[in-house]
């Protein structure tokens, strides 16, 4: 089964693609994907500031910058694994360095 993992931060901490590069967290988890093969892609997304939102209210756009809510922690990137079911993609996310100090919200895909 499918999964997202939108991995939530506080984006005034958030470490630099170079540290995240560095991190022997991160390449841990990245091996462990590969080891795996559960990734089916992902992405880090740029800081909310860069963000748009588009609303369509009786027939009109809307847009506006920045993010949909006000909120401490942000979605700051993606990833999209397959796993046998909801427990293991839970023992995965565990896994995820994002995991020790903000947090990753697990979703099934529909198929």
């Amino acid at each position: 089964m499918k999964y997202v993992f939108l991995i939530c931060d506080d984006e005034k901490v958030s470490p630099s693609m170079e540290e995240i590069a560095a991190d022997p967290a991160h390449q841990a988890y990245a091996a462990e994907l590969d080891r795996l093969g559960g990734s089916l892609g992902g992405a880090r997304l740029r800081p909310v500031a860069n963000a748009t939102t588009v609303r369509v209210r009786d027939g009109e756009t809307l847009v506006s910058d920045g993010p949909f809510a006000e909120t401490k922690d942000f979605i700051g990137g993606i990833d999209i694994v397959e796993c046998a079911d909801l427990d293991e993609a839970i023992a995965l996310a565990a896994r995820h360095p994002y995991a020790s100090w903000g947090c990753i919200e697990v979703r099934p895909v529909w198929e």
